[in-house]
């Protein structure tokens, strides 16, 4: 027994968090009365557990582990040798640390993930995808700045994060917008209570060569509560009760869902330099526009810039037509949404809403601009006009 309790005790410090999702919390105070030799109290918890969801094969390991205690000291999580001990052991094994390790890591709440500078009026909430701590943040937008308001034990890619291609098994990197649901009618039941899809690939995959489809949020089969951390075939896996609340904090083409290897969580007031800096210099591109300038416009621009097809040499070409042809240009910016991307601290990824107006045109689109620091200068290297 004094083995299993150091196993605990190692895995599951004691310092639980009390806002999470309460199989969460039950399975980590279970946890907790075993390493603290609390055993009636400890099967108590888990039994509870199992009984208000009896397909959790995690909490029915933990019981066996309970119930063998009265006859044989324990050795280690998953000792009642109801599993083989092999990878399918190991997996739930995983999966107790990266649900516990939620609760018992220091708490993030008072920090915020470096990616959401500046969050659109319109957009209620974004998700954030932790995939080295299995799990799914939901942040609610505040005056532009988010605050977390749940989060989510996840299932990722089961050869991790970084998807390339077709078939490889990884989550992909990046930023994405939740373009769609998908109820449980049109699909099967390996996708639980329905998907929520992705627009992976983003313009930015596309341009890297990155390739597959199909890479959703979506639940559980109905004979699984959850799975392993690393389980999937590159979706964003929940538990069916999970999803369903996080629908609550889902709009459909508009709520932008962050995927991220390890969030890069920093304190609110550090977001301000790096959000002043890139409004700055998206207000310094809206000013050269109207100019009507076009050399000193395309100083925004990199040499390596995209806009679908064309080049830098076509752009700044059709540029310098359009403008010869205009006497006045002005260029209104709104529901402006600025995000670093994950893993490239000088890389960004701008959207917002456009009102073009000249002596004889007047549009309004929703952009997109994909922004690198170049040599020192930020500077617009993908843009996508919807």
């Amino acid at each position: 027994m004094r083995r299993f309790h150091f196993l605990v005790c190692l895995l599951f410090a004691p310092a639980l968090h009390a806002a999470e999702p309460e199989p969460d919390r039950e399975l980590a105070e279970s946890l907790l009365a075993i390493s603290q030799s609390r055993m009636p109290e400890a099967l108590d918890t888990v039994d509870r557990l199992t009984r208000t969801h009896p397909n959790f094969r995690l909490a029915y390991l933990v019981k066996g582990d309970l119930l063998r205690a009265r006859a044989k000291p324990l050795r280690t999580l998953g000792d009642a040798g109801s599993v083989a001990d092999g990878p399918e052991l190991e997996s739930l094994r995983q999966e107790a640390r990266q649900r516990v390790r939620a609760l018992t890591d220091e708490d993030p709440a008072d920090k915020v993930p470096a990616y959401l500078l500046n969050l659109s009026d319109d957009a209620r909430n974004v998700l954030v995808v932790d995939a080295s701590r299995s799990r799914l943040y939901a942040y609610e937008n505040r005056g532009g700045l988010p605050v977390r308001v749940a989060d989510f034990y996840v299932t990722i890619g089961k050869a991790g994060v970084g998807k390339q291609r077709e078939g490889d098994n990884r989550t992909p990197i990046g930023i994405y917008t939740i373009s769609g649901f998908k109820p449980p009618s049109e699909l099967t039941d390996f996708y639980g209570s329905g998907a929520y899809t992705l627009s992976y690939p983003n313009e930015w995959d596309v341009r890297q060569g990155r390739d597959g489809h199909g890479i959703w949020i979506h639940g559980s089969p109905s004979n699984t509560y959850s799975r392993a951390p690393l389980a999937s075939e590159g979706c964003v896996v929940l538990a069916n009760e999970d999803l369903k609340r996080l629908g609550d904090y889902i709009q459909p083409g508009k709520t932008q869902v962050v995927i991220a290897a390890q969030v890069d969580w920093v304190p609110y007031d550090a977001l301000d330099a790096r959000r002043n800096e890139l409004a700055a210099v998206l207000d310094e591109w809206r000013e050269d526009w109207e100019s009507r300038d076009t050399p000193r416009l395309l100083a925004n621009y990199s040499a390596s810039f995209r806009a679908g097809r064309q080049n830098l040499q076509g752009f700044a070409a059709n540029k310098q037509k359009v403008n010869a042809a205009k006497t006045w240009i002005k260029v209104g910016l709104s529901r402006v949404n600025i995000m670093l991307y994950p893993e490239r601290p000088d890389f960004a990824l701008v959207s917002f809403v456009q009102d073009y107006q000249s002596n004889n045109l007047s549009d309004r689109t929703l952009k997109r601009q994909f922004w690198a620091r170049e040599n020192g200068r930020w500077k617009i290297v993908q843009e996508t006009s919807l």
